[in-house]
């Protein structure tokens, strides 16, 4: 259990680095069990990443983090919020199309 917890924050931590490299505020961080997704952002600025994605290599925990980040500045999928997403994880196409099952 104390290992899940470090993971959590050590997840928590890289959220908070992202955050400040794509220049957003998250109002809360999340992390919890989710069956169909692995991460989701309110338009309350909350950011919830699921559980399972502390077993996650690194690669795809950024492009999640990244993702739900860039949702506070882009609310949908559309040029911009791509272009942004090259820009900060230049992998994400091949991270999206490879990504596992949530």
């Amino acid at each position: 259990m104390a290992k899940y917890l470090s993971e959590q924050d050590a997840l928590k931590q890289r959220v908070a680095r992202w955050a400040i490299t794509l220049r957003v505020n998250p109002r809360l961080i999340r992390i919890q069990p989710m069956r169909r997704k692995w991460g989701s952002c309110s338009r309350m600025g909350t950011i919830t990443l699921a559980f399972d994605l502390l077993d996650q290599p690194e690669s795809f925990q950024d492009f999640v983090i990244a993702h739900e980040l860039l949702h506070l500045r882009v609310p949908n999928h559309g040029r911009l919020f791509k272009a942004l997403m090259t820009a900060h994880v230049p992998s994400w196409r091949l991270l999206e199309v490879s990504r596992p099952a949530a």
